[in-house]
């Protein structure tokens, strides 16, 4: 029997031993070492050979990972490892750091339940590895720390013990704050060197070391700082393979799905945790009722067609199996079940819960879709850290292929949430928004390697519209004038809205009174009558009843909140998504007989009005920022501040760390394409830089028009711009 085959066998034993089980994911910012740490990791596990560990990045097996050289798509593997003589099956996944692609570490963050942090010893702890900590501690997933590359402390900025330690705290205190902040009530997550949960070395040479191997094998930060000066990193690594350390570590520091999932499940899940199957899901229970996940779907193969990766929470997926969809209300039947060894899959015949598995055969399924043997409440949305905030129109290059074109864009849109597909009405484009001007470009790549070519616009902007000022009442009617709506409108208040988008506060139409957000949204500055009163949060508005004894509101209250949705979804300006508003229904008068109250009198009734209200409430445009980190010696600084005020960029801060400059500042997204080009030619090649979401921010006075103008001519609108007026009877 193969080493493979027997690792197989031992994987298909420890799957149905939770306590036994580690579900972990690596996270971190862009090159700080993921993708090599995994390669010591399946090394390990015997995928690949000892001398490519650190250097074959086996976990990126998508050819335009390769060309790139960074993680595009998260990637499974399971793996066995022993420690204290017992064997112990990891399933891990190596997670992007490019923020493009922060859509797959969310998704990632569903199905596992700890996470090894990676940190660069040089560069500490940069702004996505905030983003990804954040991420994995929203879905209560604990952390471990992993401090990479410090063998270029030793070698190339020749720090001594001293200064290695200085810098070790600083990281470790950076990352403890967060922790601290985010981590749930009743449990301490903070990493420490002393119990063992952080750990140094260099993932490039396949060494590291924590406390409890130091003093296990008698290793001292002197004996490392003698390897590394000496070039003889390759004999550390035998005394200290960074694989048994981190393995070790996932082992003793992350928890099983036996502990993990009774904190977790209250967070992730929206049913009653004392129901049949919360009961189940809290304890792991393999013969419960099935709960379980979708979290990614991938095309591996075309024969093979999709596989969709699910985390299960309780009872067992087994091949042949009946399954019922809970969001497209469909049954599929489980054509089969494998076990994620990387690029490659192995069959089995079922999977208990407390695993991560890969299922073909659930055909309407997409990422985020829960699934049982019969209706269950749902999991929790995923949800992402950006919006998409760049929009491509997506042509077939040979127009006989616009029916598959469809088709891959829906397919597209299910096998990656972040991207938006969508069908502009007026011009009749099919628009694909995502992420960044990157996310976009490797998606139209990815598509063009298929049996469909297509052709793309050159990136568009998504802009927001808002208002600075309030108005109304205004008083709308039905076409056939038997039902009134008295709305008017005026800006959110900045902290709710701050709070909506942060997910501090849920967003979707409430069935009932707010009471349970008065207290929050009073403190955020929103009057208590209205904090109580709220109809729908969607997309950073709220729509707020204040009417009174109004008779049949309530059978027309989904058709006011349709209206009100289509009127956020597109803006009076320039049709864009409104942002930070909130619309007051103060009175309503509506006809008693219900065949005159139908869709087609109630939409323009409540439409109109709140067009009326937004054009005559000082309206203006947003748009998209990011955060621009820089790294740069001294002598480029001059030309890279000047590329950034050129694309009228501020300079938010700058620090010294030893001979580098951080520069930190903030650029219109319209303004950064072409950015890496550029940036490297001023300076010449030795910028490192790095980009974050930094929401949005109201355009200059000077430009609104003329973005207006171009927005409005490029999706085929009137130039004119409609007035008030237009939407009063």
């Amino acid at each position: 029997m193969s080493r493979a085959e027997k690792t197989l066998a031992k994987i298909k034993e420890l799957v149905c031993k939770p306590e036994q089980i580690r579900n972990m994911g690596i996270v971190a910012h862009i090159d700080h070492g993921k993708t090599t740490l995994s390669d010591n990791l399946l090394c390990n596990a015997g995928m690949i050979s000892k001398e490519a560990a650190g250097k074959q990045l086996a976990l990126d097996f998508h050819e335009d990972e390769q060309q790139r050289g960074i993680t595009i798509d998260a990637a499974n593997v399971s793996m066995v490892h022993s420690y204290d003589g017992k064997d112990y099956l990891i399933n891990m996944i190596d997670t992007p750091g490019h923020v493009d692609f922060g859509g797959d570490v969310t998704r990632a963050m569903r199905a596992v339940d700890g996470v090894i942090v990676l940190t660069c010893a040089v560069e500490g702890v940069m702004p996505q590895t905030k983003t990804v900590l954040g991420q994995a501690l929203k879905e209560r997933v604990r952390p471990t720390l992993f401090i990479n590359k410090v063998d270029r402390l030793i070698n190339e900025l020749k720090l001594t013990p001293e200064e290695l330690q200085k810098r070790f705290v600083k990281i470790i205190t950076e990352v403890n704050k967060i922790i601290l902040q985010r981590q749930p009530e009743g449990v301490d997550w903070t990493v420490s060197v002393e119990k063992g949960s952080v750990a140094f070395g260099s993932g490039f040479n396949n060494w590291a070391i924590n406390v409890p191997f130091m003093k296990k094998s008698g290793i001292t930060f002197k004996d490392i700082i003698d390897y590394c000066n000496s070039g003889n990193q390759k004999g550390l690594a035998e005394r200290a393979p960074a694989h048994q350390i981190m393995l070790d570590i996932a082992v003793k520091h992350l928890p099983s799905p036996l502990v993990a999932q009774k904190i977790r499940i209250p967070q992730i899940w929206e049913g009653d945790p004392e129901s049949e199957v919360g009961k189940a899901m809290m304890v792991c229970d393999q013969k419960g009722k099935l709960g379980m996940m979708v979290t990614k779907i991938t095309t591996f193969d075309k024969r093979e067609g999709e596989v969709a990766t699910c985390r299960i929470f309780s009872g067992t997926v087994k091949q042949g199996q009946e399954v019922y969809l809970m969001a497209t209300k469909s049954t599929e039947r489980v054509q089969q079940v494998g076990i994620y060894m990387g690029a490659t899959r192995s069959k089995v015949d079922e999977v208990p819960c407390g695993n991560i598995v890969g299922i073909i055969g659930l055909k309407r399924a997409f990422a985020g879709e829960t699934v049982s043997t019969e209706e269950i409440p749902v999991f929790e949305a995923i949800k992402h850290v950006s919006e998409p905030v760049i929009t491509k129109a997506v042509e077939p290059a040979n127009i006989k292929d616009l029916a598959k074109v469809v088709e891959i864009m829906k397919q597209v849109a299910r096998e990656d949430p972040t991207v938006v597909v969508k069908i502009d009405e007026e011009s009749g484009e099919y628009l694909m928004s995502g992420m960044g001007e990157l996310h976009l470009e490797v998606i139209e790549n990815r598509i063009n390697l298929g049996n469909v070519k297509i052709k793309t616009s050159p990136p568009i902007v998504v802009h927001r519209e808002t208002i600075d000022g309030k108005f109304g009442v205004i008083e709308g009617k039905s076409p056939n004038k038997h039902n009134k709506f008295k709305i008017s409108v005026e800006p959110l208040e900045p902290k709710v809205l701050e709070a909506i988008v942060n997910e501090d506060i849920k967003s979707g139409r409430r069935k009932d009174k707010s009471k349970d957000l008065r207290a929050q949204l009073s403190e955020l500055g929103m009057d208590r009558e209205e904090a109580v009163r709220i109809m729908d949060i969607y997309q950073g508005n709220i729509m707020v009843d204040m009417t009174r004894g109004v008779q049949h509101l309530d059978e027309v209250m989904e058709l006011m909140l349709d209206s009100f949705e289509s009127v956020m979804n597109s803006g009076p300006l320039a049709g864009e998504p409104m942002r930070g508003v909130k619309v007051i229904l103060s009175d309503a008068s509506l006809h008693e007989d219900a065949i005159h109250r139908g869709p087609a009198q109630i939409y323009p009734a409540v439409k109109r009005p709140i067009y009326a209200c937004l054009l005559r409430s000082n309206p203006s445009v947003l748009e998209p920022m990011q955060k621009v980190y820089i790294d740069i010696p001294q002598d480029y600084m001059g030309g890279v501040t000047a590329e950034l005020q050129r694309r009228r960029g501020l300079i938010l801060d700058m620090q010294q760390k030893d001979d580098l400059m951080t520069i930190m500042g903030k650029v219109p997204v319209s303004e950064s394409f072409g950015f890496s080009g550029d940036i490297r030619s001023a300076s010449e090649g030795h910028a490192l830089w790095s980009t974050e979401s930094a929401g949005f921010e109201k355009l200059p006075i000077e430009l609104q028009m003329k973005a207006v103008t171009e927005i409005r001519n490029r999706k085929g609108m009137k130039k004119e711009l409609p007035k008030a007026e237009e939407y009063l009877d």
